[in-house]
Formats: structure tokens, C-alpha cells, sequence
């Protein structure tokens, strides 16, 4: 499938410094605040709790216009899913929900991480580097006097 695995190495840590043939474009970023659903529709109650899920989300936090658009018309598939119970649609909606970084699995690829996750939970604690056996190979040996300094 087109578009899945590892991203490409960031340019100042590729071997070869050849020049990106397409540039990236950098755009400024439009905040949009989360829009709620149309009322002409009527919303399945699961419809409705998974919109409210995304627009508490923290990615709600870098999402724009455009992509609150997109998530509508999810919002649509994922209610034709639910109230006429057409779950072909439900590969749709999973591809389109990865695309915003639904699962772990998704956050991942798309290299998006929690700040603050374990430090936040207590569970990684501070650990300091000890030498493993395999670099104790170096343990017997001592500095020897220079030749050269004593023929002086």
C-alpha cells in the first residue's frame, strides 16, 4: 500500500546530500476551532460520541479547516456505518481516522508522541549509564611512559 512505511531520514542526517528535487512549501498554520455536526442530519449516538472524541483530542490542537472538512465527511461514512449498518464503509473510515493519528500504531507513523507521557505517569524513572561487561575489555590496561620522552 502506497504511503506506508518508515518516513524518509530528516536531510541533515542522509549520506548523500543531493538536493530534494520537489521543495517543501511551508504554510503558515490557520487555527480552526472544532465545528459541530450539521443538524440536518440525524446523528447516530456513536456518530456522536466519536465526533466529540476528536474534538476533544489533542490533535484537535493542529488541525485546520481543511482537515476538520475531511473529518465531516468521515463523520458521514462513520453514521451511514452505524444508522444503516453499511460497515463496508468501515475500511474507509479506518484509512481515513489514520490519516489523523486514530491509534498508537498511527501516531507512530506518522512520528507523533505524547509530551510528557512518562514522566507524567511516573513510569520511566532517571537511569544512569553503566558500562556494560562487553566495553570492560579496556579495564586491565594502563598508560604507559612514552619512549621518546625519556631519549630527551
Amino acid at each position: 500500500m502506497a504511503g506506508i512505511g518508515p518516513a524518509p531520514k530528516p536531510s541533515h542526517r542522509r549520506a548523500r546530500t543531493n538536493a530534494d528535487p520537489v521543495p517543501n512549501t511551508t504554510l503558515p498554520f490557520q487555527r480552526c476551532d472544532p465545528p459541530e455536526l450539521p443538524d440536518e442530519v440525524d446523528w447516530h449516538p456513536q456518530t456522536l460520541r466519536w465526533w466529540s472524541i476528536w474534538q476533544q483530542s489533542p490533535m484537535a490542537e493542529i488541525m485546520g479547516p481543511t482537515d476538520w472538512s475531511f473529518l465531516l465527511d468521515t463523520a458521514l461514512m462513520h453514521n451511514a456505518m452505524w444508522n444503516k449498518s453499511q460497515w463496508t464503509l468501515a475500511a474507509e473510515v479506518r484509512l481515513r481516522v489514520a490519516k489523523f493519528g486514530a491509534t498508537p500504531e498511527d501516531r507512530l507513523r506518522l512520528r507523533i508522541s505524547w509530551a510528557d507521557a512518562d514522566a507524567a505517569d511516573g513510569r520511566r524513572e532517571q537511569t544512569v549509564a553503566v558500562p556494560s561487561r562487553a566495553n570492560s575489555r579496556f579495564t586491565g590496561l594502563r598508560a604507559v611512559k612514552n619512549i621518546d620522552d625519556d631519549a630527551s
